[in-house]
């Protein structure tokens, strides 16, 4: 293999690699996404400096289905985003992902520091309710319903496009190969060509349950506020260093 094969690779291993180069592309694009309020000292502890974490202890916990990834395929996600603040600009943090296909799980951590584990999140509609479950290792972590399409979300399409389009950070950490850091980043990006097909809220409940390597239940549910579901495609493009730990 030449010099300028290998660095003509987009990813490992160099015989098969887990994903292409991007951007990419997600069609149809499923979300519920249950807002609930939390205890604001493990809120705290959940969200690195310098980002402050959002002063009413608010967190998102979001079951994803990506039926038409190119790159990717077609997987199921659950994790936590937490609203942040990062030098007074509005941000949501990526706090924890679980899903179920290695492409994205590679190359989500490798590109843009996705905090992406492998597990077994479900997103169904199940007669009149919309459910979320996530099992790892074999146990539930976490169960989610909200009524299905009870009422459009408030400010209809555009404005879940706008919310969307928000800035979004990770934070990358990649050791070298004497095991010290060489790459601790906050990594920021923006979802592009953002196209809403359908959005709505209802009443919604979460239960999370405690787990040693899914701790999705560290952030405790004091009171579920509310549920949306939404569909759309969108452009994950490349991301940008918004911080560097090592500069």
């Amino acid at each position: 293999m030449k010099i300028q094969d290998i660095l003509q690779l987009p990813s490992m291993p160099a015989c098969s690699p887990s994903y292409p180069r991007g951007p990419y592309r997600f069609v149809n694009r499923e979300y519920m996404v249950i807002r609930y309020e939390t205890d604001p000292a493990a809120l705290r502890e959940a969200v690195p400096e310098p980002l402050e974490p959002n002063p009413d202890g608010l967190v998102l916990y979001e079951w994803i289905k990506m039926p038409d990834s190119s790159g990717f395929g077609d997987y199921t996600e659950s994790g936590v985003v937490i609203p942040c603040f990062y030098r007074g600009e509005p941000i949501n943090f990526t706090s924890q992902m679980y899903l179920d296909d290695e492409s994205p799980i590679s190359g989500g951590r490798e590109i843009w520091g996705f905090p992406k584990k492998y597990a077994q999140p479900v997103l169904k509609t199940h007669s009149d309710t919309l459910t979320g479950t996530l099992h790892y290792a074999g146990q539930m972590v976490a169960m989610g319903t909200m009524g299905y399409k009870h009422q459009p979300a408030p400010g209809g399409i555009e404005a879940t496009a706008q919310a969307m389009s928000k800035t979004q950070c990770n934070l990358k950490i990649i050791p070298d190969v004497d095991g010290s850091l060489k790459i601790c980043q906050l990594v920021a990006y923006n979802l592009t060509d953002v196209e809403i097909k359908g959005s709505w809220i209802s009443p919604a409940r979460l239960q999370l349950f405690a787990h040693v390597n899914a701790p999705v239940a560290d952030l405790p549910v004091r009171q579920a506020v509310g549920g949306q579901h939404f569909i759309g495609d969108f452009t994950l493009p490349y991301g940008r260093v918004l911080f560097d730990y090592l500069a």
